[in-house]
């Protein structure tokens, strides 16, 4: 029976499987973004690739984010059809092999697994946190590459020194794949795709209930009864992407991709691919301090991720992203200062605030840039407005990690005020534009976005998403009445059958 249990989870069991799984998933993500960083500062390295310039290093730390843009386009046509778990397993062989096709495949990921954990997630207390692990885990992976890196600078003179840290990422593909086969499908895609019957199976394990149980038939009616709802629109498509309508798809979608943005373009990855870069050129310490250090700063990001599992629900995502843009601001800003003053005090104030910035982006951009898309968007386009919002997310990254080598070198201190100046720009955006969605369940989300936008509402987005709590509480209290007046005549139908017999 435990050994049963053990392929078959239920309940917590289940939730903490899929997180599992998801946070591998992201912890190869973490280490393939890290692993190029540390390469830049390798002799070895570079010696076998015949010294490239700063221009090819770009390229070279760049050119797998266009595998993950490919990923995420093809996402966009094979998410639906395929599902959440095909699509997680497709994505991974192509980890295995070359740096493009791995690209490929943490496109893909990226794009499918928030939307996995999103809907396997029952509680909408739980969701936000649910991703933050997956984020620290990510955050996990890109320490071990880190410090991977620095133990491999005592091994000299040798290509092991930099072959072994890309050929160790299939390890973390392989450990993925371990786990997806013994896990379920997303109900909701199953609910999409009218295949009611496997919903109600996935959800009863999601429940660790019977089939029949009064909370599995509640949960599948509503989610049965949003997705009709959605799909008495019309078959979502491209025409839908440029325009409203009652389900305001269009500005859903510009909502997950603006939370992509500033993650992406806001710096993270001037840190996170460039740090051993940026200790080295820009302030003067040696290849081997220069990893010490980024090692260290990626422990404390990893610190940083884990704590917002236990302030995304309490604070919400609007009021992260909000302090999130003003502490990066800050950080770059103080940065770019410190530098052009040049002296010893001036470069350790420039050195304390480029860690800082880890304290910022950490408890916010980090994690509410990969949930956003997968809960802003409806049930009909969520696949579709993830997959958009990942696109925008690794151009971005393409952008910034082609830039940064060109930018230090011909822009020295200007460069860190970039990103000050596109911080304190995001602020406006996300105050005036964002919906909080902290507390709110995926089809309370959906009702949102109707009521505050139906001809003559004068709700605001905070009372829309009372009136949906409150059309929702409703629904599941007619859904229960359904259920018992269906029970009471099945059981009067009983009685008067036997009373026959007699």
């Amino acid at each position: 029976m435990a050994i049963l249990d053990f392929f078959r989870p239920e309940g917590r069991a289940l939730l903490i499987n899929i997180t599992l799984s998801c946070g591998i998933g992201f912890m190869l993500f973490g280490y393939d973004q890290g692993v190029f960083g540390g390469l830049l500062s390798n002799p070895s390295f570079l010696a076998r690739f015949d010294n490239p310039g700063v221009t090819l290093q770009g390229q070279i730390v760049s050119t797998y984010t266009l595998g993950c843009i490919l990923g995420s386009i093809i996402a966009i046509f094979t998410g639906d059809p395929l599902g959440r778990v095909k699509s997680v397993m497709l994505g991974l062989p192509h980890m295995i092999i070359g740096r493009i096709i791995s690209g490929l495949g943490i496109g893909f990921n990226t794009t499918t697994i928030p939307i996995w954990q999103s809907e396997t997630c029952l509680k909408p207390s739980l969701r936000g946190r649910l991703v933050a692990v997956q984020l620290t885990c990510l955050v996990f992976g890109f320490v071990l590459t880190n410090w991977m890196n620095f133990g491999f600078t005592y091994v000299t003179d040798n290509e092991i020194s930099w072959r072994f840290p890309l050929g160790f990422q299939a390890l973390l593909a392989i450990g993925t794949v371990a786990f997806v086969p013994f896990l379920v499908e997303s109900p909701r895609w199953l609910c999409l795709k009218d295949r009611h019957e496997e919903a109600r199976a996935v959800l009863a394990r999601l429940h660790a209930k019977p089939v029949d149980h009064p909370d599995v038939k509640e949960t599948l009616e509503i989610i049965i009864e949003t997705i009709a709802e959605e799909k008495a629109d019309g078959e979502i498509g491209w025409r839908e992407v440029f325009h409203n309508g009652r389900q305001q798809t269009m500005r859903r979608i510009l909502l997950g991709c603006g939370a992509n943005i500033f993650q992406q373009i806001g710096g993270v990855n001037v840190v996170a691919y460039y740090l051993p870069v940026v200790l080295e050129r820009s302030f003067g310490f040696s290849p081997r301090m220069s990893l010490i250090l980024s090692a260290v700063d990626s422990m404390q990001w990893m610190f940083w991720g884990a704590c917002t599992t236990y302030v995304i629900e309490r604070f919400g995502r609007k009021k992260l992203m909000i302090f999130g843009a003003s502490g990066c601001s800050m950080c770059f800003a103080v940065t770019a200062i410190g530098l052009s003053v040049g002296n010893k005090v001036s470069n350790g104030v420039a050195v304390a605030f480029i860690f800082m910035f880890y304290f910022f982006f950490g408890m916010s951009f980090m994690t509410i840039g990969f949930l956003y898309p997968a809960e802003i968007n409806g049930n009909r386009s969520r696949n579709l407005g993830q997959s958009i919002a990942m696109v925008t997310n690794w151009v971005g990254v393409y952008l910034i990690v082609s830039i940064t080598p060109i930018g230090i070198q011909n822009l020295g201190a200007h460069f860190y005020i970039i990103f000050g100046v596109l911080n304190a720009a995001f602020l406006p955006f996300i105050w005036y534009f964002y919906v909080e969605t902290a507390g709110l369940s995926l089809d309370e989300i959906d009702r949102v976005f109707v009521l505050k936008h139906a001809p003559g509402s004068t709700l605001s987005y905070p009372q829309a998403a009372e009136q949906a709590k409150l059309d929702l509480e409703q629904e599941r209290l007619d859904i229960n009445a359904r259920s018992d007046k269906s029970a009471e005549g099945s059981e009067k139908l009983a009685i008067d059958h036997i009373e026959k017999m007699a």
